[in-house]
This record gives structure tokens, sequence and C-alpha cells, in this order.
């Protein structure tokens, strides 16, 4: 399977740790990124042209507003898009392929640990989720209304949760403990949580853990006086929103 990534950016340089397995060609227009690249993956082809479509599955992973400027010639095989708010009529407009696949992955792909959303034709779903496979876990969708909602949980989040570490290591380091050691905690704890949570409710989690008038009962009064759970939830319906307005 011939693929063409098409921008080599954060997001689509990320992909490229999972795709090692496959005939990769990156179009990137920056020089100084190609170099960059070409010393970290030999073996990838990298140009600074769109080549003709014809017989590849296109990785579209550059700027939305920068699709309606985008030229192309022939007709992929398939188009997996991870255009955020980017609807599958809009990407129809603008590319010819055969299949349409929207993808919302994650900034983990770095480590092969992105969660990603996929959702478009069902012809060439088993195909996408084997690609998407590769960078961690690839959950399809029923609808763009579902993509849409789990960019938040899925695509944002990982921000969220950085500022979540973050604010952890300095609550710690407010107290006295090394910064270092703290961000060492903080990433080992999320990694097992990851692990814990394949397996079990995060309220039986909890639940676990909060004894009655103990340490961490007292820290979860006052995540709740501060409006954590509220807060979380209104970003949820904050990245919908914006989503949708992307895609207009």
């Amino acid at each position: 399977m011939k693929i063409l990534l098409i921008g080599a950016g954060n997001m689509g340089g990320a992909m490229l740790e999972g795709l090692a397995d496959y005939d990769v060609t990156v179009v990137e227009s920056r020089s100084s990124r190609r170099e960059e690249l070409a010393g970290r993956y030999p073996e990838i082809t990298l140009l600074d042209h769109i080549p003709s479509l014809d017989g590849y599955v296109v990785l579209l992973a550059i700027k939305p507003q920068s699709l309606s400027s985008l030229d192309t010639e022939g007709e992929a095989v398939a188009l997996i898009s991870i255009l955020a708010g980017t609807p599958l009529a809009k990407l129809r407009e603008h590319i010819a392929a055969k299949a349409y696949i929207r993808a919302m992955p994650n900034i983990a792909a770095l480590k092969r640990k992105s969660v990603t959303s996929v959702t478009g034709d069902e012809s060439f779903k088993a195909e996408a989720l084997e690609i998407l496979s590769t960078i961690g876990k690839a959950i399809w969708l029923s609808s763009e209304k579902e993509l849409d909602i789990a960019t938040g949980i899925g695509g944002s989040a990982p921000a969220w949760m950085a500022l979540v570490a973050e604010a952890l290591a300095d609550g710690a380091v407010n107290l006295g403990l090394p910064r270092g050691v703290s961000y060492e905690y903080v990433a080992a704890l999320m990694d097992g949580m990851g692990a814990l949570l394949e397996e079990e409710h995060p309220a039986l989690l909890k639940d676990k853990v909060m004894s009655p008038g103990g340490t961490t009962a007292a820290g979860y009064a006052a995540l709740e006086e501060g409006g954590v759970r509220d807060s979380f939830i209104k970003a949820m319906e904050a990245c919908y929103r914006r989503s949708l307005e992307l895609g207009k």
C-alpha cells in the first residue's frame, strides 16, 4: 500500500513513527523540515510538491484553512483526512478519491499510543483502521457528529491532561517536592491509570482509592469546590462547538 502524506507538521510528523512499514511519500513545503525528516526517516521519499494522487492512499495533514487552495491531480485510492472540523462533503469538493475517511489522532502518535477517532466510507473501513492502528488505538465511529464530539476527548484532551499534569506537579513543588521528581510521579501516574481504566469503570477506581475521612477524600472535596468536573464538561462542549464552526 502506497501512502502519500501531505503535510508533515506536528501531527503529520508524529504519524510517521507508525508508518515505517509502508511505502511512504511525504509532501512538505518547508525545506528545513524536509532536511530534518530525511535525517530521521531515510527510507521515505520527500517532495516539495504534490504528485498525481493515482495509486496512493492520501493522508491529509495540512491546516483546515489551506484545503481550499490545495491543487491536486489524479484520483486517490482513498483519502484519510485529519483536518479538524472539516466534513466529508467538503473533502469531496476538493480532492478526488474512491473513498473518504475522517480521522482525529492525537500527539501520542509519537509514541504509537494515539487514540484515533475514525469515520467515513465503510468500503475503506478495514484498511483505514489498519493504517491508523500503527500509531495506537483506532476507534471507528458511526457518524461525523460522533467524530466531532470525540475530537475533544481524543484530539484536544492531551493538552488538557498536560495542564492537569503540570498543576499536580506545581502543587507538589509548592509543598517542597523537587520538580523533576514531581514530573516523574505524574508521568508514571498517568501511564498506570490508563492501564487500569481499560479494565474498570472510573467511578469504581475512585471509590477504591477514596476511604472515608482520608487524604484522597479531602483532596477530592477541594477539586469539587473548584469546579474541576464542571470545567472539563464545559471544555468538551466548547471543543465540539469549535469543531462545528471550523466545518462551516
